[in-house]
Formats: structure tokens, C-alpha cells, sequence
């Protein structure tokens, strides 16, 4: 395939994707989310913004120290500080990319930026120029480009492309654009740049009005080259252009796309269930190409044509994204290196022995409850067994609940709270509210808790239940995930991780926050 006929797939999941309200995850989940999309072969990896926390810092650095065969990319407003602080990040990469960005629309630039528009340029030029100081490979993006004048685009494009820029990004974001139109403005901006050749061409499109692939993929036909996107459409507010769903489009649709993309699709489906995982946001059944649903027909007229010809109610093969992995792999009989082996298949490792023993042991203890392991379940207890790891200020000893018709439901909790055993009991509308209520009789948050949400990992009346617990305090918001395969002990565990990630404190710096 010609570099002319190559689609760049940028994945930002890592940096964008965990601006998500309460996605926000860790160095080491981080590190296993980069592995699965080296093994996806995404083109480039945007790790993260460098200059956010010291572990914004630190997980874009693991990134680069481990991940050789994808670009390594942090991003970075057009300040000093910000591009330095990313240069220090992705120095260990096989492959590193800046990506520096200022907002160019009249709005951004008059509120938030408050600068005039040669300004805005002349800062461009000098973020791009050292940014070339540090690396070959420059991403320059127009913030807000979706709004941005074509005129102003045409010229800040041009000098940023003039300044060492190889990557020029036009992002919609904040999800304005329609395809058609955002389609054209692009043919046009190549059109009119005169040096539009010594640059590829991106768009990172937001999915406020449902349209970031249907824009994404408009763009691609007007002559863009590179898409930002990521696992599951993760991202602020509505999310992104969903990464699966462009590359299955070009993949699907040959006969109108003259490009293709270098996406292993085998390895789709098990992208998308450790994000899930990880992040805590569980992807709907009807989801295209990863929902529970993508590939099951109920109707009968469609089940009758599917048995007589798959394509008949078929565009794609399941197991070309990767639904065939979704098998039986151990049983409770199985050995500690064969559960080992299959970890290492999917992609995860344990740093300590210490770890993948207590895993083994919650695998064993897994086994006895259900009979069939899936690799949906492996991921679980990896997860669940780094948060083990971390430090805990509360953790669950054992708790009762009682349920009966006719009677209020009780819960009976005992947690452990800065190493001291408190046991407690709480009435609720549900088993479920008294847990939750006999908890916070304990801790006394004061969050406020915005998402409970039920999902099954895996098929079975004895499926591992994953809940997902959003608590708020003070502005700051966290996801905590708890699994088993009974979920109420689950919806405990989601609660209490909640809370000890609300308690660490720290907020990130977002890197639309600031003013440049």
C-alpha cells in the first residue's frame, strides 16, 4: 500500500478519552491500554498531555520507554513549558510526536485566549519551531477549527506548516460541524495552502450531534490522510469519532475509500472490552462493531437468510473484529502457567509475582462460582487485582444483606478504615441503597453519586456483574468498578473503590483549562 493510500489512525484514548467525566485512570492501566493498541497497530498513540500532573508525566513516559512500534505522542499547548514538558515525556519513544494546538476561532480567541489573530499566529510559528528543536514529527492543531474563519485557517496553517509542522489537525471541537460542509472546508483549506503537499492532513471530530465518524470519514474523502479517534468513541462530553467504526467503514466500504488503513481488526473487540473495563464505562449492546448486539439477529427472516447466506444480513465477518476470541480459555482445573500464558496472550503482566499469585488465587476462587472462564473475566481480575495493589484507605471485610417481600431491605457492612474494622447496619429501598447507605453512614463522603450502572462481563445466569459507581465531590468526579458474580458484593466494591480514588484527591490539569 502506497503512503498516498495509507489512513494515519491517531488514538487518542489516552489523553482525550480520559477527559471523560471520571475515566481517568492510572499508569499502569494506561501501559496496558498503549500494549493492546501497539498490538491493533495504531499508527500513532497520543499518551497523554505531559505537563497535566507528574502522572500524566509518568504514564506517557512508561509509554514511550515500552512501546516501540506505534509514534508516541504528547500533547502540549503552544507555551514553552508545555512543549518542553512534552519533549522530556516522549524522549525514550522509537518514535515521538509533539502535538502543540491553539484555538483559532473568533469566540476562543477573543474569551478565552484574548489575543488578536496575528498574535495567535506568531505563537504558533515560535510552539512549532520548538517543537521541531526537540522532535522531527509536528503536529499542529487549530482548536475550535469548526468555527474558525477559512481565511484565518489558510494562513495559520501555512506558517504553522512553514515552522516544521508535518501534521496539520482540524479539529471540530465542540461537534458543530455537518458532513458535508466540514467535508468541504477541508477540500478547501488543501486547496488554498499553498505548501498543503509538505503536510498530512488530520481531523479529530467531537460527537456532539452524532456525526464525529460521518464528518470524519466526509474529511477523509475531501483528501484528509490521518483520523483522530478512539476505542468505543470515549471522550469529552459525547466522545470522539469511534475508532473501530472508521476503520470498519474504510475496511467495509473499498469500493468508495481509496485508502485503507494498517489496523490488525482481529484485535477490536478485545480493545474495546479492557477500555471498557478499565474505564468503567460500559458499551452499549447495540454499539456498532463491539456492542453485544452487532452480530446477533433475532428476527426470524433475518436469522433464516443469515443460515443461508451469511451476507445476506452481514457486512462483516464477527471474527474479523475480533468476536471469535470471545471463547472458553481456562477452567478451574487449570494450571498457574497456563492462566500465566493467557494473560500474556491478552496482553497483560504483572509487575511482581506477588501480583499475578493474588491473581491466581482470585482466578481459582472465580473458578469455583462459574464454571467457564472467559477472557472477559481475566481482564476483570487483573484489573481488579491492581487496584488491590494501590493504597487503600477503605476495603470491604464482609457484609450481610437481607431481601424478603414485604420487608425493608438491610444491610449489615464491615469495613476496614484506616487499618481500624467498623461494622455497620442501614435500611434501603433496595439491598443495593442499603449497602450504599450503610457505607456512608461509615465514611461520610459528602459525594454525591451520579451513575450506577449494571453490566454483565461475560453471558450465563453465573456471569461476573461489573457496576459502575460515579461519585462527585467538590467539582471532582471518579469512576470506581467493582466485579463478581454476586452484585450487590460488586456494587460494594464499585462504592469503596470510588471512594478511595475520590479520597487521594489531585485533579488533573485539562488542557483546554488554561489560558495560552
Amino acid at each position: 500500500m502506497s503512503p498516498k493510500d495509507h489512513l494515519v489512525i491517531f488514538d487518542t484514548t489516552l489523553r482525550d478519552g480520559e477527559q471523560s467525566p471520571g475515566a481517568t485512570m492510572n499508569k499502569a492501566e494506561k501501559l496496558r491500554i498503549a500494549k493492546i493498541l501497539e498490538k491493533l497497530r495504531v499508527d500513532v498513540i497520543e499518551a497523554g498531555f505531559a505537563i497535566a500532573s507528574q502522572g500524566d508525566f509518568d504514564a506517557v513516559r512508561g509509554i514511550a520507554e515500552n512501546v516501540r512500534e506505534s509514534t508516541i505522542c504528547s500533547l502540549a499547548r503552544a507555551l514553552d513549558g508545555d512543549i518542553d514538558r512534552a519533549a522530556e515525556a516522549i524522549r525514550p519513544a522509537e518514535r515521538p510526536r509533539i502535538h502543540t494546538f491553539i484555538a483559532t476561532s473568533p469566540i476562543h480567541m477573543k474569551h478565552k485566549l484574548m489575543m488578536e489573530p496575528d498574535d495567535v499566529i506568531a505563537q504558533a510559528v515560535r510552539s512549532v519551531k520548538r517543537a521541531r528543536n526537540h522532535v522531527d514529527d509536528v503536529e499542529f492543531s487549530c482548536e475550535d477549527a469548526g468555527r474558525s474563519e477559512l481565511d484565518f485557517l489558510c494562513r495559520i496553517i501555512e506558517a504553522a506548516i512553514d515552522a516544521g509542522a508535518r501534521t496539520i489537525n482540524i479539529p471540530d471541537t465542540v461537534g458543530y460541524a455537518i458532513p458535508e460542509q466540514f467535508g468541504d472546508t477541508i477540500g478547501k483549506i488543501m486547496a488554498r495552502v499553498p505548501n498543503a503537499d509538505k503536510a498530512v492532513f488530520s481531523v479529530h471530530c467531537h460527537n456532539d450531534l452524532g456525526l464525529a465518524v460521518a464528518n470524519s470519514l466526509a474529511a477523509v474523502q475531501q483528501g484528509a490522510r490521518q483520523v483522530e479517534c478512539t476505542i468505543n468513541g470515549l471522550g469529552e462530553r459525547a466522545g470522539n469519532a469511534s475508532l473501530e467504526e472508521i476503520v470498519m467503514a474504510v475496511r467495509t466500504r473499498q469500493d468508495l475509500f481509496t485508502v485503507d488503513t494498517r489496523i490488525d481488526t482481529r484485535h477490536i473487540v478485545p480493545a474495546s472490552r479492557l477500555v471498557s473495563t478499565i474505564t468503567g464505562f460500559p458499551v452499549q449492546p447495540n454499539k456498532a462493531i463491539v456492542g453485544a448486539n452487532a452480530f446477533a439477529h433475532e428476527s426470524g427472516i433475518h436469522q433464516d437468510g443469515v443460515l443461508k447466506h451469511r451476507e445476506t444480513y452481514e457486512i462483516m465477518r464477527a471474527q474479523d473484529v475480533g468476536w471469535h476470541t470471545n471463547s472458553l480459555v481456562l477452567g478451574k482445573h487449570s494450571g498457574r502457567n497456563a492462566f500465566r500464558t493467557r494473560l500474556q496472550e491478552l496482553g497483560i503482566q504483572f509487575d511482581t509475582e506477588t501480583e499475578l499469585n493474588e491473581a491466581f488465587t482470585r482466578f481459582k476462587a472465580l473458578a469455583d462460582l462459574k464454571h467457564e472462564i472467559f477472557d472477559e473475566d481475566l481482564q476483570a481480575i487483573a484489573s481488579h487485582t491492581r487496584q488491590s495493589e494501590e493504597d487503600q484507605r477503605f476495603s470491604m471485610v464482609c457484609m450481610k444483606v437481607c431481601s424478603e417481600t414485604g420487608v425493608v431491605p438491610r444491610a449489615n457492612v464491615t469495613l476496614l478504615m484506616d487499618g481500624k474494622e467498623h461494622t455497620v447496619e442501614a435500611e434501603g429501598s433496595g439491598p443495593v441503597d442499603a449497602t450504599f447507605k450503610a457505607i456512608e453512614s461509615l465514611v461520610d463522603s459528602g459525594c454525591n453519586l451520579q451513575l450506577y450502572s449494571v453490566n454483565n462481563i461475560t453471558s450465563g445466569t453465573d456471569a461476573q456483574g461489573e457496576v459502575t459507581v460515579r461519585l462527585e465531590r467538590g467539582g471532582r468526579i471518579v469512576n470506581g468498578v467493582g466485579a463478581d458474580t454476586d452484585i450487590i458484593i460488586a456494587s460494594a466494591k464499585a462504592y469503596i473503590e470510588a471512594l478511595n480514588l475520590i479520597s487521594r484527591g489531585g485533579i488533573r490539569q485539562h488542557p483546554q483549562a488554561a489560558d495560552v
